[in-house]
């Protein structure tokens, strides 16, 4: 019996993610800077990032081992997607001077996050398009707003490009503070967050998350991680 329990032990181990790697660092930038989708920019180099390279339950999404890093300065949260692919799925005629709901139907990056601990069913989405499209979407899955809170308007900026040759797509948010957090943005803050992707065409398209929410939606707040303000990367 002592065996069988240890052996239960360590399969449960095994299965659950190492200590801290729910928690992705935003590091400062005393100065605020424009979007450019180009992890060698700057405001990006030597900063180092979290990974999604898993399904929504848990399983390997080979090929598609995604790197996202974060900055913040008092009025910003930035995210830098690197986005490895095999084939794009793209909107047909797309636009990038309003936004396009139901983006999700294409290829995207997805940010997922909250500031009220207390009240995690309400949060905001922000997707950012390998063409610059965006959306940003006001979430309450308790008390769903009819138009599925798209028309909510954050103010955020997008910026994307692809490099065809190495098949990596590269999207940036900068996002309004305000717009997610009354709280004054300080080394320690923590806010809850979940990375997502989705990639490809229809049948085989692929779904790639940071934290798995054991789910097919990506739409389980239970299941998020944390996102915590530093200084700079130690």
């Amino acid at each position: 019996m002592k065996i069988c329990g240890l052996v239960l032990a360590l399969l449960l181990s095994a299965a659950l993610p190492a200590q801290g790697s729910n928690v992705m660092a935003s590091y400062f930038s005393p100065t605020d800077f424009d979007p450019s989708a180009d992890p060698d920019h700057p405001a990006w180099r030597g900063i180092p990032g979290v990974f999604a390279d898993r399904g929504p339950r848990g399983e390997p999404a080979p090929g598609h081992r995604t790197e996202i890093r974060s900055r913040w300065t008092e009025r910003f949260l930035y995210f830098l997607f690197i986005c490895p692919y095999e084939r794009l799925h793209l909107k047909p005629n797309p636009t990038t001077t309003e936004e396009t709901n139901k983006l999700w139907e294409w290829d995207v990056a997805e940010v997922f996050i909250g500031a009220d601990f207390n009240n995690i069913r309400q949060y905001k989405e922000f997707q950012v398009s390998p063409q610059g499209e965006w959306v940003d979407l006001d979430i309450d899955r308790d008390n769903p707003k009819p138009e599925g809170g798209w028309r909510w308007n954050s103010g955020f900026q997008v910026k994307a490009r692809i490099d065809e040759a190495r098949k990596i797509w590269y999207g940036e948010m900068k996002i309004p503070i305000s717009a997610i957090d009354r709280r004054k943005p300080e080394p320690g803050l923590e806010m809850r967050i979940n990375l997502y992707r989705i990639q490809g065409p229809p049948p085989n398209r692929v779904y790639i998350a940071w934290q798995p929410t054991g789910a097919p939606s990506y739409h389980v707040p239970e299941a998020f991680g944390r996102l915590r303000l530093e200084k700079a990367p130690r």
